[in-house]
């Protein structure tokens, strides 16, 4: 049962692993925003688990990569292909994105990541990562003596 060892720290100072700040500079540090399609991806927390999910529509497990890197931080990155159209063919309106995509997300101290498990269904990649159990502090009562 390994647990992460991710006490983030950025210049010497302390990073809150849940803190949305910390995350979202991850995320663009650690993205070329330029040439990359954003994904929107879930983090839910339960009191079992860490679950991660994204609508990957169009997109094959074979397409998509999880992986964690620095025992701290989950990566999830794939590229959305562009749909091949005819040179005969008029677009009049292609909005749908291609192209690559990356998230990184800076897991707290409590995540199990030997036993992170991933899965796809109709587009939808789920990301499970469970939680280390909470122990709970051990009372021991004490006599008191009358000496």
């Amino acid at each position: 049962m390994a647990q992460s060892n991710c006490q983030g720290r950025r210049g010497g100072v302390l990073m809150d692993p849940l803190d949305l700040t910390s995350n979202m500079w991850d995320l663009c540090a650690n993205t070329d925003l330029a040439h990359s399609i954003y994904i929107p991806v879930d983090w839910l927390e339960t009191d079992q688990a860490h679950i991660f999910k994204a609508n990957l529509p169009g997109l094959k497990k074979e397409d998509v990569k999880v992986q964690v890197e620095d025992e701290c931080v989950m990566h999830i990155s794939g590229e959305c292909k562009k749909d091949e159209v005819n040179n005969n063919d008029k677009g009049h309106r292609l909005e749908r994105p291609h192209g690559p995509f990356s998230h990184r997300f800076r897991l707290p101290g409590n995540a199990m990541l030997d036993q992170v498990k991933a899965n796809m269904i109709n587009g939808v990649l789920t990301v499970t990562i469970p939680k280390v159990a909470e122990s709970k502090p051990k009372v021991t009562p004490i006599n008191i003596s009358e000496n």
